[in-house]
């Protein structure tokens, strides 16, 4: 049962039970493992020169591969447009859609790469640049001592949050999907584990992630995607009713935890402005299905808030809203 409320959370893919990254490596066409394999060198050659540049060269790189994707992959530039012609209507012309879109291929290039230079300037060159607002929210639910959720979306730098919010001295966690490439999946885990967060896959056990939040530690979820593998509840999203895991709001409220939204975007001078929002505050007497829905409203609309503001930091390509309630067109 626990199985059921964690682990849809935190992913999109879950990999077959029993198969893990080298296994569907290995089981993969001849070809596929070609291009895994071209992916994973060029990922490896990025990082290493990446780390070698002044930060500035390295962003400046970052930011034209970004450009280059916008150009290219035409058919995310057709999803950003009509996602935000969807929500915004006649607020925005298609020049300003346009723009917004490019910004965000941009602003992903610039943001992947810090990450990937998380290994030796995190401490030293990252997170020096990083300004926090609202640490005071995520403070007093963190020394309330039943656990903390930061719950956070695909907005701004959110591997940089986590990573943040650890180096501060708080114990967080993410949970990760096994990437496919197991090479792939120990860069990413080593990266985070480099910064002093603790990663969870999801093949890990649930009670060992139920034990982490009793233990009035925190954990990273994010809930801005649309997924039928998992568990959800459509709930208002810009006015559009999307489908939103639920897993973070049961297991939270198993045991008590503060459900704290935050995010980390990126701002015009190459910094950083980490957001903490006060915790949601859920009317009490409700039953658990009621509560469970208040708290993934009341986080969504959060998080949208957040969008609103930073229209060019979030994934607008992604099929936010392709599930409809049941009995709808």
């Amino acid at each position: 049962m626990l199985d059921a409320i964690l682990l849809p959370n935190f992913s999109n893919r879950l990999p077959p039970t029993g198969r893990t990254g080298y296994t569907l490596l290995m089981s993969a066409p001849f070809t596929k493992r070609i291009k895994r394999s071209l992916v994973y060198y060029f990922a490896c050659a990025c990082r290493f020169w990446l780390n070698l540049l002044p930060r500035g060269v390295a962003l400046w790189k970052g930011a034209a591969i970004g450009w280059l994707a916008w150009l290219l992959l035409r058919r995310d530039r057709r999803k950003i447009d009509a996602n935000l012609k969807r929500v915004y209507g006649d607020q925005l012309s298609q020049k300003e859609r346009s723009r917004i879109g490019r910004r965000f291929f941009i602003n992903s290039g610039k943001n992947l790469t810090d990450f990937l230079r998380f290994g030796r300037h995190f401490r030293s060159e990252i997170a020096p640049l990083v300004t926090v607002e609202g640490i005071e929210h995520f403070d007093r639910a963190y020394q309330a001592g039943n656990g903390v959720i930061g719950v956070t979306g695909h907005i701004g730098n959110f591997e940089l949050l986590a990573a943040y919010v650890a180096s501060l001295g708080y114990d967080i966690a993410v949970i990760g999907r096994e990437m496919y490439d197991s090479r792939l999946d120990r860069m990413l885990v080593k990266s985070r584990e480099s910064v002093g967060l603790t990663n969870f896959a999801t093949t890990d056990s649930p009670k060992r992630i139920l034990r982490w939040l009793q233990s009035g530690k925190a954990l990273g979820v994010l809930i801005d995607t649309d997924s039928f593998r998992v568990r959800g509840t459509f709930v208002p999203f810009f006015g559009i009713p999307a489908n939103t895991p639920v897993g973070h709001a049961m297991i939270g409220l198993k045991v008590g935890a503060a459900f704290v939204p935050m995010a980390c975007v990126r701002t015009p001078n190459n910094r950083y402005r980490l957001l903490i929002r006060p915790a949601v505050v859920v009317p009490s007497g409700l039953s658990q299905e009621d509560a469970v829905l208040q708290v993934t409203m009341l986080c969504s609309k959060a998080l949208e808030e957040i969008i609103d503001s930073h229209r060019d930091q979030w994934i607008w390509l992604h099929d936010r809203w392709a599930s409809r309630p049941p009995n709808t067109a």
